[in-house]
């Protein structure tokens, strides 16, 4: 029987259309469903605990169990599988998440290190227990919202009663459909100090703070809303000249995944080193020993720009509220959570003060009756209708004395006191006890009423029963920023094929042009006038008759091009010079007037501004009268490469030839510092050092006695923190210097010269000892300073001292003299302008000023 035979009494089958739109509606049903679940029951946590459903199991299923002692982590599994119907292992991997945080459940056992990404023990061998903070801030069941559970057995919380930021100390992450969030964690003691605020109506801030400690530039935190981002670093400390030491790993990176990062870097050439040792014990430590000849403040940088030794977070904080997700910044959190806590510190108080007046009304009740022995109305009565209608009449005198009607339950109640109680009636403690209740209704009742003050209380005491050993992690920084291009090590060779026109790393057979990274790009330069710039790679046609080509470094405004060519239409000479800071890569840039037939007859590139002189030599048959003259490029001014240059000559040119070498044109770059990042930078951040030629230096002071002579590369990283003073050298003016010798408790005065040339070494200039430290130093050859002496500076002593006067310039190694006793508070100083010198005629009157201005922290 064919498919077009089928029988009559067969039911008829939908038409295709029809199914197809019963599945679709079918499937958007389910799909829906389980998206909802999956938001609102797994991934994303309720903002009134800051709890997802199985953490909340979990601290429920432990309340039940607690007894003060530890319990056996694969006990609270067991017993939280009565309420999270999901298996043990998403219970055992909750409850290792929120043990690690140490904060709502203290742990005994090995719970594995987020440091090092060991896993804890298996959940047989570890223990558990409720800390005292979750048992203060988490459980109350008279305030607790009930639903029944998964199989409708028992009754969980809907929501545990947090009087606390939970979801702001601890974070949370989580991917659900559709959507997902990353709340990070912030410090213990900053929330209850900006939850104090908010309450006394004060602005405040609130930054991450991690356990794994390292550094965070929070700059661009948006509140932990979408669109933020956090930087974060670790601590590298430089050992020695060939040794790094990374004290600690950023948040969510492991000290192995760490390493396996800075392995996967140095094979790809982007740093140099040896090997990496992992020495993690109770401190995290990597040793990683750099390869030879290479820079270390580079090798810093570069481990920021290309490992896991810094990384990127972006907060997106998505919460539950009413049922449904919501995008908010942790200002917002703070401000939800504070106002919760305070309906629950209301909510509670109010069932206390219930209980109080039942309190006061039972004992009030209790007293008269016995005092006023009316249960001896009740002997002759035979029916229990009787009893309480005699209790009932012998209270009534009494009724007024009340604050609420006396009811039948409470007379039952006055019927179950035993004769024992009545006997040992006591109606002096009785007194006591109900005037105690009144002393405590009152309190409460203040309380209602000044809420706002009772909530600042609560979180203040808080504070002070948990607050210890909750500091600050992790150090708040601004970072410096790291240009890969410019850390990258060169790990490739580049080539090039001039005739041909081909460029790139594979061409070893050809010209070898110099070492670069493979994330640079390289600029090019052909006869025919064309520009362009292109990434490095294995082969790479850039257009044949190559002239120069190099590393390209962006908003490069130092390295000028000088540069001839014939204008292939009238044939004339143009002389130009340029630099090239920003351009499209990959596009063509004709660098002449665009004619057909011009060609470059000279051109040369000069890091710093050159301006050579060349020869040029017409050809012979020209009617030119002078036939060789000299052109010097420094008469011409840097204009953008798009500029047509200025005419040299209108006769046909045999030959240009470099015949003397030139000057910079360009001034001394000036240097800064900014002692936020502890870098240096052209680009006006922090402090003016001064105008720095190439064998200038800079001398760093720091406060333990030490000096260090650098170059001005912008790469070099400085300790902050441990620097006195940062300025530029001069190498024939004497160093004035402040110190403190701890053995004889006296600040001693010393002028020197620096007598060493190596660069980068630091040099012990104070006297040797504990607790000798330096408090103030300059390289100004004549400063005038003001002296406070003194227990207190409003009562101190000032003496004006110039050095210059007093003391002799002796050697860098010596002690000094005496400049007063242990008592100085303060000095101040002056600097007045320098005399010319022949160093200083070298400069400009603005090079001067700066000089003579130390910079001072």
């Amino acid at each position: 029987m064919s498919e077009m035979e089928l029988p009559e009494d067969l039911p008829q089958e939908a038409s295709h259309e029809e199914s197809a739109a019963s599945v679709d509606k079918m499937y958007e049903s389910w799909f829906l469903e389980y998206a909802s679940y999956v938001i609102l029951e797994r991934a994303v946590p309720a903002i009134e605990d800051g709890l997802k459903p199985v953490q909340r199991r979990i601290l429920h299923a432990m309340k039940e169990m607690d007894d003060g002692r530890f319990n056996k982590v694969a006990n609270i599994i067991g017993q939280t599988m009565q309420y999270h119907p999901h298996g043990d292992a998403s219970i055992g991997d909750a409850i290792t998440n929120i043990g690690q945080k140490d904060l709502l459940i203290e742990t005994q056992g090995n719970w594995g290190d987020i440091r090092t990404g060991d896993r804890a023990a298996a959940a047989r061998y570890i223990e558990a227990r409720l800390s005292k903070f979750a048992l203060e801030v988490a459980f109350n069941a008279k305030t607790t919202e009930w639903q029944l559970s998964y199989d409708g057995r028992k009754n969980e919380p809907s929501t545990l009663p947090m009087k606390f930021p939970m979801l702001l100390s601890q974070g949370a992450d989580g991917i659900a459909v559709g959507l997902s969030t990353k709340i990070l964690p912030h410090n213990f003691l900053e929330i209850i100090d900006a939850a104090i605020k908010h309450l006394k109506g004060k602005p405040f801030t609130l930054h991450p703070d991690f356990l794994t400690f390292g550094m965070a530039d929070v700059s661009n935190y948006n509140d932990g809303a979408r669109g933020g981002k956090v930087l974060v670093r670790a601590h590298i400390e430089e050992v020695d000249k060939k040794t790094l030491s990374i004290k600690d790993v950023p948040y969510s990176i492991t000290t192995s995944g760490l390493i396996e990062s800075i392995l996967k870097a140095n094979e790809k050439g982007k740093i140099k080193i040896k090997s990496v040792t992992d020495n993690t014990a109770a401190e995290v430590e990597l040793i990683v020993q750099l390869a030879q000849g290479v820079s270390i403040d580079q090798t810093i940088d570069a481990l920021y720009a290309f490992t896991d030794c810094q990384i990127s977070l972006s907060p997106n904080a998505c919460i539950i509220i009413k049922d449904k997700p919501h995008f908010v910044g942790v200002s917002d959190l703070l401000k939800h959570s504070v106002a919760d806590t305070k309906d629950l510190l209301r909510k509670e108080l109010e069932i206390k003060l219930k209980e109080l007046e039942n309190d006061w009304h039972y004992s009030s009740l209790e007293k008269i009756f016995i005092e006023k022995r009316i249960y001896r109305d009740i002997e002759e009565e035979t029916t229990w209708e009787g009893v309480l209608a005699a209790i009932d009449k012998g209270l009534s005198p009494y009724k007024k004395l009340f604050r609420r009607d006396i009811t039948q339950e409470d007379i039952i109640k006055l019927t179950e006191i035993k004769i024992k109680r009545i006997s040992k009636f006591d109606g002096f403690k009785a007194d006591e006890h109900i005037k105690g209740v009144e002393e405590d209704i009152k309190t409460v009742q203040h309380n209602i009423e000044f809420l706002n003050d009772y909530a600042i209380a609560y979180y203040e005491n808080l504070l002070k029963k948990f607050g210890k050993g909750k500091e600050r992690k992790t150090e708040i920084k601004v970072f410096d920023t790291i240009q890969a291009t410019k850390v990258a090590i060169a790990n490739t060779k580049l080539y090039v094929n001039r005739k041909e026109g081909f460029i790139g790393s594979s061409l070893k057979k050809d010209e070898f042009v110099c070492d670069c990274s493979d994330i640079d790009d390289i600029i090019v330069f052909r006869k025919d006038g064309i520009m362009m710039v292109t990434k490095v790679a294995d082969k790479t046609f850039v257009g044949k008759d190559i002239i120069h080509l190099d590393v390209f470094r962006k908003s490069d405004e130092r390295t000028t091009y000088n540069m001839m060519y014939m204008d292939g239409t009238s044939g004339i000479v143009y002389a130009k010079r340029f630099n090239v800071t920003g351009i499209t890569r990959d596009k063509e840039y004709d660098l002449t007037k665009g004619n057909k037939g011009s060609k470059i007859t000279y051109f040369t590139s000069n890091a710093n501004g050159e301006a050579e002189v060349v020869s040029i030599t017409l050809s012979p048959g020209s009617s030119a009268r002078i036939k060789t003259f000299d052109f010097y490029f420094e008469e011409l001014s840097i204009k953008g490469r798009s500029s047509q240059g200025n005419q040299v000559t209108k006769y046909p040119v045999r030959q240009v030839k470099f015949k003397e070498q030139g000057r910079s044109t360009l001034s001394a770059p000036k240097i800064w510092y900014d002692a936020q990042v502890g870098r240096l930078n052209t680009d006006g951040y922090g402090v003016l050092l001064g105008s720095f030629n190439t064998e200038d230096r800079i001398i760093v002071f720091y406060k333990d006695g030490h000096y260090e002579l650098t170059d001005f590369e912008l790469s070099n990283r400085y300790e902050t923190e441990n620097i006195l003073a940062i300025e530029k050298w001069l190498p024939n003016e004497a160093i004035t210097a402040v110190y403190f010798d701890n053995d004889k408790k006296q600040f001693n005065i010393k002028r020197f010269r620096v007598e060493t040339q190596t660069l980068k070494n630091k040099f012990l200039f104070i006297k040797e000892g504990n607790k000798n430290y330096l408090k103030f130093v300059t390289t100004h050859p004549e400063p005038t300073l003001t002296i406070y002496v003194g227990k207190k500076k409003a009562d101190a002593e000032t003496q004006e001292w110039k050095p210059a006067e007093h003391v002799e310039i002796t050697g860098w190694k010596t002690i000094g003299t005496k400049l007063c006793d242990n008592d100085l508070l303060q000095i101040d100083a002056t600097f007045p302008e320098l005399k010319e010198t022949a160093q200083a005629t070298e400069q400009t009157e603005e090079d001067n000023d700066t000089d003579s201005a130390p910079t001072l922290f």
